[in-house]
């Protein structure tokens, strides 16, 4: 049997938290020029299973197999895996174009044991919502005095039979022939992505009391509410007991579809395979405060034999991005620094010293460039922020286009800021931030050290929006993390660095979507699937 193990690791929901998955993703695979390991026979069977790796334990655990295929050297699988996608894990397979990966099939030492080919495809129908509207005619009256207080309630058929509740209609009074106001529910919610998944509606006539008096029900497909209005969307509501009890009965009245109408929500991902780049930019506290970097209490302690705080939070959060980045040159700059020859300051210099071209080849290129960027520049102040920002924001550089030039949808740019938190320049700051939101772009902060931090979460803006000189930002373009609530008592390890990326990037998929939104820029579509000519290999792990 030929068995392939998926290295991606796939984060199970958490009920503390509640982390619902960004987007659910299904993988197909595919073998070709599979090797025979029964002896003499021309093929066996083949089946695949899909081991994923808890974040924090690392511990590989079986996710799904498809089903065995006999007789065959190309198997095409039909059992498909279901994955929770999460942008701000390294799940690798999702980062490469077109979303499809191949491998050559290990195992046996010098023997060609064939290829694997993956492709994900982002469940299409994840993200639709519809919009609908119902009426009623001649319900029952239940009410002694007036007539009834009808209300509906929605549910979705589970795999097991059973129903789960997924939206109530507002109660409109005092009628046996409501209009309820239009609704908008994913399509998710109604049926789970099964267009012909039941959907059963009750009818209720309120009570003040919450004994809510039963009408009736009728059940539904969202294949059948797609067909909008017409003479197969109006619904007998039927009561059992009464049908049962009496003779004559006919109804308890009937429900009408007025409206329907889906919209596609587009996602994070349908942008990445549509060729959106995401451009990182990464820029370095080397202000003072963080302390001389030849003694052990400097936060840039220069240690041979471990990484200090800059170095780790660059790397954990910079891993994960890189992904998104084709070309994996980033520029890297300082701030806060005296540079030589003249020992002048500089809030946007360049790590690798050329300022005509600030990149750095990967995340190990900006590291190199950190420790030398150490050696040669002395530690000095203000902390000013607002530099950095608005060198993303403005400048057009010789080898990409920066933020500014770009308003079609087609580049992203991320400025990751890594810093001790004791900010000088907070209103210029707080007034690039506000400039910023209006561009294709969002701002990490970092924060590494014991510092009170007060000054960076006010701008994270989760709870009040930046303004400056009275104009609010038009979106929320800051994320902040003290790196500190990562470590351990000893501060030489980060607990998980997997849960310091999620922490740090969760809201890039968000901040991207609403940047998209606002300017009416919807994702290219997709390259065209992979045809095995001109095949190139893309360099990604599984």
């Amino acid at each position: 049997m030929n068995k392939m193990e998926n290295m991606s690791s796939v984060y199970d929901f958490d009920p503390i938290t509640g982390n619902i998955p960004a987007t659910k993703v299904e993988v197909t695979v595919s073998c070709r020029s599979v090797c025979a390991l029964l002896g003499g026979a021309k093929s066996g069977e083949s089946l695949c299973v899909l081991y994923t790796q808890g974040v924090e334990t690392k511990q590989w655990r079986e996710f799904g197999r498809t089903e065995v295929i006999d007789n065959t050297l190309n198997p095409d699988f039909v059992r498909k895996y279901i994955l929770d996608y999460f942008f701000e894990e390294k799940q690798n397979l999702l980062g490469s174009p077109a979303s499809r990966l191949e491998k050559s099939l290990g195992g046996i030492p010098g023997k060609k044991c064939g290829t694997i080919i993956l492709s994900a495809e982002e469940l299409s129908n994840c993200r639709d919502s519809a919009t609908m509207q119902f009426c009623a005619n001649k319900l029952d009256k239940k009410d002694f005095f007036g007539k009834s207080d009808p209300f509906m309630v929605f549910y979705r058929s589970n795999e097991d039979g059973t129903f789960t509740i997924c939206h109530k209609t507002e109660v409109v009074k005092n009628t046996l022939n409501p209009v309820w106001q239009p609704f908008t529910i994913p399509v998710r919610a109604l049926c789970n992505g099964d267009y012909d998944r039941t959907i059963k509606v009750e009818v209720y006539d309120w009570d003040r009391d919450g004994g809510h008096d039963f009408i009736g029900d009728f059940t539904t497909s969202y294949r059948e509410l797609a067909r909008g209005q017409s003479q197969f969307n109006v619904y007998e509501v039927i009561n059992t007991k009464k049908k049962m009890k009496k003779k004559k009965y006919v109804n308890s009245g009937t429900v009408t579809l007025l409206s329907f109408s889906v919209e596609s929500e587009f996602t994070f991902l349908d942008y990445i395979k549509g060729g959106t780049q995401i451009n990182f930019t990464v820029a370095i506290d080397f202000t003072a405060s963080n302390g001389n970097p030849s003694q052990s209490t400097s936060l840039h302690y220069m240690n041979p034999y471990q990484l200090n705080a800059y170095a780790m939070a660059l790397k954990a959060v910079g891993e994960i991005i890189q992904d998104y980045d084709s070309d994996k040159m980033f520029p890297a700059l300082g701030f806060g620094a005296k540079l030589p020859p003249d020992g002048r300051v500089s809030h946007e210099f360049p790590l690798n010293g050329n300022m005509e071209n600030p990149y750095c080849n990967g995340i190990e290129g900006i590291l190199e460039a950190y420790h030398q960027s150490l050696k040669t520049v002395q530690l000095y102040g203000p902390t000013n922020f607002a530099p950095v920002v608005n060198h993303v924001a403005k400048n057009v550089t010789r080898t990409k286009a920066y933020a500014a030039s770009v308003q079609d949808g087609s580049q992203y740019f991320v400025l990751l800021i890594i810093t001790d938190g004791v900010i000088s320049d907070m209103a210029q700051t707080k007034e690039a931030i506000v400039n910023g939101a209006k561009l294709p772009m969002s701002i990490i902060i970092v924060g590494v050290g014991q510092a009170e931090f007060d000054a960076m979460v006010e701008l994270d803006g989760d709870d009040i929006r930046v303004s400056s000189r009275g104009k609010l930002a038009e979106r929320d373009i800051v994320q902040f993390v003290p790196f500190r609530d990562y470590m351990d008592r000893t501060g030489n390890h980060v607990l998980s660095m997997a849960r310091l990326a999620k922490d740090v990037l969760a809201e890039i998929p968000d901040q991207f979507i609403s940047y998209m939104k606002s300017r009416g820029v919807k994702p290219n579509p997709a390259p065209p699937p992979y045809t095995p000519h001109g095949l190139t290999h893309h360099h990604t792990h599984i």
